[in-house]
């Protein structure tokens, strides 16, 4: 076929790492998020330096500003992974530099509008978030579909993001409205936007939504039951602001948490404001105004409020204390109206009358069900971005932990369970798995030394270990002779 590439480019810099020409038509689009508010024009010098050994195909700019760095024709070096940039348009979106690696909302506006134009340009109607890798990745396009892939399938990345990742259903139901197409994608898997939900009854809203909470509460180990009530105390019983506006449901004040109620005004960027009424002690009201955050998804919501009511504190005491693991439903309720989450003096009788009248406990995780504890290897627990894996045997996360000098194993609470014994360097010899098809083989420990070829999918001699620029885990001498691998990349065995 023939290539074009996108009329929104204000600025261009072919990089010189690229592989030419694809070997399969373009049916994918991976978004990522740079980490850093950059210009065109920094992110065009960057991809510009053969050390970098990365590109994108496009980069969306702090002002939503679009340059070009690898022709559409051609495959960019961004996803970690070959059959994925093979057949994906890249794009590179400024972001903050700390999780969830937020965009302005005009980068997020100029990436609906730039998946538009891409779509439009290789014939395709719809854009298709699954938003599961292996269904993803097994799926065979139809000729109209473009497919939204992302970065953390492919290599121990967050890329793009928790903010850009929550939104992924978001933008495909925006891109695929602009085309003019319709998605036959269940609405599970498109994140039940809104009009998923529009003209249901309550109990068919409640029913639908009540899964959501219930593998969110699996999670973070309140019960569903509680939550749940609070969406529909807060949202109207299941009518209007619910079944109109299903994506913002709680009414916590400030940053936490968002509704679009009517008498609210919006800011234009990421909050409303309404003025409320608040009862005091004495039963008197008084007007106060308070800000909401609007939300993509019902899901960003709850794992908002989930992570609010876990983690908020009255200076060094959390604020509802007790409320994690509590399986007695007015027991939890009474602890968040203690925690001061509602002033009303009816709080608790009204949340508890919902919960029996829509027979919420059905929703509440039972013993059968309790979540994995799953074992964490990180650096710290507070360095989430350095995180090797989630195993849900001990066995296997010390095995994990021993493979990579300066990691721990942290269970579900944060409590550091396992640390090798220290070590200068790991023994060698020993084995590593690669399961990525584009790591580097480098002449020397560290990414100042120039690559070689790609290393093949397979299980590798380590001879020597070195630390060396570019890798946590240190670099990897390979028995063949051939060069330096970096550890990060790869899974002892």
């Amino acid at each position: 076929m023939a290539y074009t590439n996108s009329p929104m480019v204000v600025y261009t810099k072919l990089s010189p790492n690229n592989s030419g020409a694809r070997t399969h038509s373009i049916d994918r689009i991976t978004p990522h998020c740079v980490v850093g508010q950059c210009t065109a024009e920094g992110l065009g010098d960057w991809f510009y330096q053969k050390s970098t050994q990365a590109s994108s195909n496009y980069g969306i700019d702090k002002d939503g500003r679009v340059g070009m760095y690898v022709e559409e024709k051609n495959r960019s070096w961004c996803s970690s992974s070959s059959a994925n940039d093979q057949r994906a348009i890249t794009i590179e979106c400024a972001s903050d530099k700390t999780e969830p690696y937020a965009f302005r909302d005009i980068v997020y506006q100029t990436l609906i509008t730039l998946c538009v134009d891409i779509c439009k340009r290789n014939g395709k109607s719809k854009l298709i978030w699954f938003g599961d890798k292996d269904k993803t990745l097994n799926y065979a396009p139809k000729s109209d579909e473009m497919i939204l892939t992302v970065h953390r399938w492919f290599a121990n990345k967050s890329c793009p993001g928790n903010w850009m990742y929550a939104r992924m259903g978001d933008l495909a139901e925006k891109v695929t409205a602009q085309l003019g197409g319709s998605s036959d994608i269940p609405a599970k898997e498109t994140g039940m936007q809104a009009s998923v939900l529009s003209n249901l009854t309550e109990a068919d809203v409640i029913k639908k939504v009540g899964s959501l909470f219930t593998e969110n509460m699996k999670k973070s180990g309140i019960l569903a039951s509680v939550s749940l009530a609070q969406f529909i105390l807060e949202s109207g019983y299941g009518k209007s602001e619910l079944a109109q506006n299903a994506n913002n449901v709680f009414g916590m004040k400030c940053s936490l948490s968002g509704n679009t109620w009517s008498g609210s005004t919006w800011d234009g960027k990421s909050k409303y404001t309404k003025q409320t009424k608040e009862q005091n002690a004495d039963g008197s009201y008084e007007t106060i105004t308070t800000d909401f955050r609007k939300y993509p998804c019902i899901e960003d919501s709850i794992a908002d409020h989930s992570a609010y009511l876990l983690g908020a504190k009255n200076g060094k005491k959390l604020r509802y204390e007790g409320l994690k693991g509590c399986a007695d439903y007015k027991k939890a309720v009474q602890i968040i109206k203690d925690g001061g989450y509602a002033t009303s003096l009816s709080y608790v009788q009204n949340l508890c009358s919902i919960i029996e009248r829509w027979n919420l406990t059905q929703y509440d995780v039972k013993e059968s069900e309790t979540p994995i504890a799953w074992y964490r290897v990180r650096k710290t627990w507070d360095d989430s971005k350095s995180q090797k894996g989630a195993f849900k045997t001990l066995e296997n996360a010390k095995k994990c932990a021993d493979a990579n000098p300066g990691y721990s194993v942290f269970d579900v609470d944060g409590v550091n369970i396992y640390t090798p014994k220290a070590s200068t360097t790991p023994a060698v010899p020993f084995l590593v798995k690669v399961s990525i098809s584009d790591l580097n083989i480098r002449k020397g420990p560290g990414t100042n030394y120039d690559r070689t070829q790609y290393i093949p999918i397979g299980i590798y001699t380590i001879m020597e270990v070195k630390s060396g620029k570019g890798s946590t885990a240190g670099w990897g001498r390979l028995k063949s002779g051939v060069g330096w691998i970096s550890l990060d990349f790869v899974t002892r065995v």
